[in-house]
This record gives C-alpha cells, structure tokens and sequence, in this order.
C-alpha cells in the first residue's frame, strides 16, 4: 500500500475529527448567555445600503424594534435615486418613534471599497458614544444591541463582533448557500477560536466605541480594502485590545436564484478570505472530510479506502445533523451535504485560481495586499 493512500487516510480521519469537533462548539455557543451592564451607552448603528435587496424593510424594522434606552440609525446611499432610499421612507412612517437619518453620498466611487465611501459619508451623522456597523441583509431581535454593548464594553475589548445564521429563501442554490454559511463558515470561526485565533471580524455585526474609532483613523485606512472587517479589527488589536466574539446570531437570507449568484458571491468571500491570509485559507481544504474520503478511495479501491470514505461520510452527516438541531434549522437530505461539500471544495479551488470578483454590479482587481482596484473603467 503506498505512502499516498496512507497520508489521505490520515487526512479524512482528521478531517472526520473536525466536523464532530466543530459540531459540537455549534452546541456549545448556541448555549452561552450574554453578559449585562448596569447602564447603556448611547449607540449609533450605521447601515449602508445599495438597492432594494430581499426582505430589506423587515430587516431594517427589526433594528428598529430594540429594548434599548438611546439609539438612532443612520443609512447611508451614494445616489438619491438608489432604490433603497424609499424603504427607509417607509421605515420612518412605520417607526415614527425611532431616530432614523439618511445620509446620500456623492455617488458611487469609481474606485476603492464602494462600502466604506458608504460609510465615510455617513460617519457625520453619527453621534452615539458606540459606532455599530452592520450589514443590510442582518435581521436582529429585540435584545441585539444590549447584547453587543455590553460584550463590547467588558475589560480589554475593543471591538465586538458576531457570526450569523443564513435561511434559504427557497430553491436548490438559495438552500446550498444558506448550508455553506451554517455548516462551512460558522462551525471553522468557532473552531479558529477554540485553537486560539482572534483575528475573526465580520461586517454582520462590528462595534466600537466612537473614541476608538477616531484613534485609528476612522474608516479612511479602510477605504481600498476588499476584507475592511478584517482590516478595522486589525486595527483594533494593534491597540492592544482584543475582539469579543457576542454570544448571539442574527439571522439573513441566503437568496441564490441561480448557479451564477451562488458561485459569483462565494468565489468573492473565498478571495476575500485569501487577500488575508492564503496560505490559511488554502489549509482549510484538509477539514473536507467526504473529497478527501473519495480520494482515499480512488487510491485504495479496497476495503481500508472505503473505510475511510464511510468514517467520513458518518461524521459529515452527523455534524450537519447537530449544527441544524442547535441552530433550529430545517433539516436538509443526506445528498445536498455530499453536493455542499463538493461546491464548497470547488469554490476555494476556484478562489484560489484568481484575484478579480463582482461586487454590488462591480468588477474588481483584489492585489496581493487586499486592495480593490475597479476593472469597469478598462474594459
């Protein structure tokens, strides 16, 4: 038996132990209470939007419908026709009681991070004690901004952060989608923690206090970078600080019509992923237990390829099993957990192969550093 079959049954056998692991710290985090303050600063959650996405009204309502004394929201457009803004007018007519601002830009840039030109326009507007940032398609319960002021404000933290669970709106490619996010991205940040990486940041959820803010530059630094979470909790733990993971999961919509949007979005967030650290993202393909499993078998072709095949395709099976009974997800058959992996194995493969992606009806350049050069303007 060759020294080849031996290494890829070590690899699936490892890769087996990680998805149980990884299942079982879904359980764990889903079960962790969040901390309390004895008195609330004062928020401002920024909220850039491009276009009229799905169920974007119900997921800038549930901002609006928060337990907490003093908050306002700031939504910030680059163009006053951008169909966004009448949602926001209907949120004011449906939440007259809630401060709510819209801050139009000066049009979307030509080049840079189109959402951090998003928020440098709106910062102005901004004049909470904390800065909350978060994605548009985020859609948060009655006790989102207790629980991410007061994670933030324990000792030595500086910027607090979440991980989030997806729904599929329907259809084969919405639901692969919403399995890559629950069963792919949230159990390997749980893992990165629990071997001692702190480095996770993530635009669902990022809160800092306003002084902070101010003492990293803002978001100017930000303005060129394709992964501007990551860069910004960069920043933060140059201060010395850490990023508090908040013990809580906001919910979106993974709507995927088709095979193109799937692979157009996941191909961007793998090469997001590799403009910070490639060699990291490229390792993760040794946690795919079933391809590396076949493989093993394709070696072997006997009883020990098979084996292993089986020990992988048992552990996958049971860590989606245990991911979707702790995040209350509706069960998904055995075949679409062998299709998601397969997808998944062929999007970092694909992400690896090159550096351009498509982002909100751009196309961009992503340099080795992570900087976003636009790719419209050359033909």
């Amino acid at each position: 038996m060759s020294a080849l079959v031996w290494v890829l049954v070590a690899a699936a056998g490892v890769a087996s132990a990680y998805q149980v692991w990884s299942a079982f710290l879904v359980r764990k985090f889903v079960a962790l209470k969040p901390p309390t303050l004895p008195q609330w600063p004062s928020i401002t959650v920024l909220k850039p939007l491009c276009g009229n996405e799905p169920h974007l009204l119900d997921n800038l309502s549930s901002f609006c419908a928060q337990d907490y004394p003093t908050f306002n929201l700031v939504f910030g457009v680059h163009t006053a026709d951008d169909p966004a803004v009448p949602v926001v007018s209907q949120l004011k007519v449906r939440h007259p009681e809630v401060d709510i601002r819209l801050q139009i830009g000066q049009g979307r840039p030509t080049q840079g991070n189109p959402k951090v030109a998003n928020l440098l326009d709106m910062l102005p507007a901004a004049d909470g004690q904390v800065i909350v940032i978060a994605d548009s398609d985020m859609k948060v319960g009655p006790g989102y901004l207790k629980t991410v002021a007061a994670s933030l404000l324990q000792p030595g933290v500086g910027l607090a952060t979440c991980l989030y669970v997806s729904h599929p709106t329907g259809g084969l490619f919405s639901r692969l989608g919403a399995m890559g996010v629950n069963h792919s991205f949230l159990p390997s940040v749980l893992v990165g923690q629990a071997v001692g990486r702190v480095d996770g940041c993530f635009g669902a959820t990022m809160a800092l206090t306003r002084t902070l803010l101010d003492e990293i530059g803002g978001f100017e630094p930000l303005r060129d970078q394709l992964a501007d979470d990551y860069r910004i909790g960069a920043a933060v733990r140059k201060k010395g600080l850490s990023i508090a993971l908040i013990p809580m999961l906001p919910t979106t919509m993974a709507d995927e019509p088709e095979a193109k949007t799937l692979l157009s979005h996941e191909v961007r967030w793998g090469r997001t992923l590799a403009s910070i650290d490639r060699m990291g993202y490229a390792g993760t393909l040794v946690t795919q237990a079933m391809p590396l499993g076949l493989l093993a078998l394709l070696a072997d072709g006997e009883s020990l390829g098979l084996l292993t095949l089986a020990l992988a395709w048992t552990a996958r099976v049971f860590a989606v099993r245990l991911q979707e009974q702790a995040l209350g997800l509706v069960r998904q058959p055995a075949w679409m957990v062998v299709a998601r992996d397969f997808l998944t194995l062929t999007v970092q493969i694909v992400a690896l192969s090159g550096r351009t992606v498509r982002w909100r009806g751009g196309r961009y350049r992503v340099s080795r550093h992570g900087i976003l050069e636009s790719l419209d303007d050359k033909g």
